[in-house]
């Protein structure tokens, strides 16, 4: 059967990854819990009150008030902290529940003093977009923060230091990709709406191109692009000389991780996945969520024809539940390795296509345990 090269696609998600007979409910982001926090503290510094609520303007012009959890003063010095808990909404986000603190007190320059403290993360490598040895606050939340704090004092008249503080912060983090990206010691204050959108795919796309910038920041040429966590272990186990920024998690959004490292100037993509993303990338779709692809079986029966497999296991690879089913029928007919060879050498050919002639391209697949690499494009003998 002659090899015909598929177009190449990249389909757009729908504003939320499922499809619920209700709406799902929005959240807050860090940045804008930070913010309320900081402006119930400001406001509770200068009239001597605990504030139990506070209104704070979103960047697109919205108006919205914020319950607050805490907020103290103390004497002398003057100073005044309050607590506003993050929710998420329906996001399952790793600091849903956060208390962002907002600790204030005045200085003797003008002017706003914004720094991080417990649990909130320092940066320490380029690629960023935010000093290194600063805090891990992004720009949108220190402008919402000093904007706020403005509609309270006049800052060209008075100094105001604002902490921003997350207990358990660090813990939190350990389930985030900060510590890779060179956020050490707790989460980062993000948001760039101040709105958690469900199932935020936007956020993730905008993750994985990040990552890729910050690699390249620090003048590594080879990118690896991992599935998820099994097949990112693969990957460090096959490539162990590589440090760990070099290892991206793109999820859906191989299309959208290539695109950055060309931009970036990258030499090498190597990307290590298992047999059902490895088959819709094969079909030239190069962001593979669910809602909008599915495995091209059709494909996997002429990888299979191809291979040497007998008609009646081309019929059966055909009509397979899914891509882990044609990859559990290869093995047990002894074809693993020469069908999953061609299918990562096709991999590889659309990845080249896409990236242009001046990226090397190199395909792994892994067994579903993430514990062995079954496959590759010609770069690996399994």
């Amino acid at each position: 059967m002659t090899y015909v090269e598929p177009p190449l696609r990249e389909p757009d998600l729908p504003r939320t990854a499922k499809v619920r007979p209700t709406a799902l409910r929005t959240g807050w982001t860090t940045g804008a819990c930070a913010t309320a926090a900081a402006k119930a503290a400001v406001t509770a510094l200068v009239t001597g009150a605990a504030q139990p609520e506070v209104e704070i303007g979103l960047p697109a012009g919205r108006r919205v008030r914020f319950p607050v959890a805490r907020c103290e003063l103390t004497g002398s010095p003057a100073r005044a902290e309050a607590v506003v808990v993050k929710d998420a909404g329906d996001d399952p986000d790793v600091t849903h529940g956060a208390e962002l603190t907002a600790t204030v007190d005045w200085t003797d320059a003008p002017g706003l003093l914004l720094t991080g403290g417990a649990g909130v993360g320092t940066v320490t490598k380029p690629g960023l977009g935010l000093p290194v040895g600063g805090p891990a606050i992004n720009d949108t939340p220190r402008r919402m923060i000093r904007e706020a704090v403005a509609e309270v004092v006049d800052l060209s008249e008075v100094g105001v230091r604002v902490v921003i503080s997350v207990p358990r912060g660090e813990i939190m983090a350990r389930k985030t990709t900060n510590r890779r990206l060179g956020i050490l010691g707790g989460i980062s204050i993000l948001g760039t709406t101040g709105i958690v959108r469900p199932f935020s795919t936007a956020s993730w796309r905008a993750s994985v191109v990040q990552a890729v910038h910050v690699m390249a920041a620090q003048g590594e040429r080879t990118v690896v692009l991992c599935t998820g966590g099994r097949t990112e272990r693969a990957a460090r186990a096959l490539l162990p000389d590589l440090p760990e920024v070099c290892f991206v998690e793109v999820g859906d959004f191989t299309g959208a991780a290539v695109t950055a490292a060309v931009g970036d100037a990258m030499t090498g993509v190597v990307f290590v996945g298992m047999a059902g993303k490895l088959a819709k990338l094969a079909a030239g779709i190069l962001m593979t969520h669910y809602t909008r692809s599915k495995v091209d079986l059709s494909l996997l029966g002429a990888v299979t024809a191809e291979a040497g497999g007998a008609p009646a296991l081309v019929a059966a690879v055909t009509e397979a539940n899914t891509g882990r089913h044609a990859y559990e029928l290869w093995e047990v007919a002894g074809l693993l390795a020469p069908a999953g060879d061609l299918l990562c050498q096709r991999v590889a050919q659309v990845l080249r296509r896409f990236a242009g002639p001046t990226v090397t391209v190199d395909v792994a697949m892994v067994d579903f345990a993430g514990a062995q690499v079954v496959a590759s494009s010609g770069r690996w003998n399994p």
